[in-house]
């Protein structure tokens, strides 16, 4: 075989491999992700502990193998929580599941808050809920990002 030939078979596959990984995703459907639950949990450590809940719902028909998540959770822009979590279940095709996560308050971005509603409280505060979640190595992550306002009242 001359050389030429070499290549044009060398490009030929490249390019079958490229479109055949292009075609795999076309069915894909990307995952949903909603914020189920917040609370705070009761403990012995001076760090306050919330409880997370989430739904995943996976409207594919393929398993949905989660590989990690990272999380975090901001008032009026301020880092408050956030953790990582690598034990999560395998979601079946067209299936959910909730996951619960447990997080503690970061102690800084807590202080910052603290100052903030020192200086000048008010009637409602800005939160924002941000997740990545790792779908395995052939996909790529899914990031949720969930914001809205609340009050203390009615907490």
């Amino acid at each position: 075989m001359s050389r030429l030939t070499i290549r044009f078979y060398l490009f030929v596959s490249c390019l079958l491999l490229i479109s055949g990984c292009a075609g795999m995703q076309s069915h894909y459907d990307t995952p949903s992700v909603s914020l189920t639950s917040f609370r705070f949990i009761p403990g012995e450590s001076i760090v306050p502990k919330f409880e997370i809940g989430l739904r995943i719902i996976n409207p594919n028909r393929d398993p949905l193998d989660l590989a990690g998540l990272f999380y975090n959770v901001t008032i009026e822009g301020h880092n408050i929580l956030s953790g990582v979590a690598n034990d999560l279940p395998s979601i079946e095709g067209y299936g959910q599941e909730d996951i619960l996560l447990e997080a503690s308050v970061d102690v800084v971005g807590g202080a910052k808050l603290l100052q903030s509603i020192l200086h000048g409280p008010k009637d409602s505060y800005r939160y924002g809920f941000n997740a990545k979640l790792d779908l395995g190595s052939l996909t790529p992550p899914l990031r949720i990002a969930e914001q809205g306002e609340f009050s203390p009242g009615s907490l």
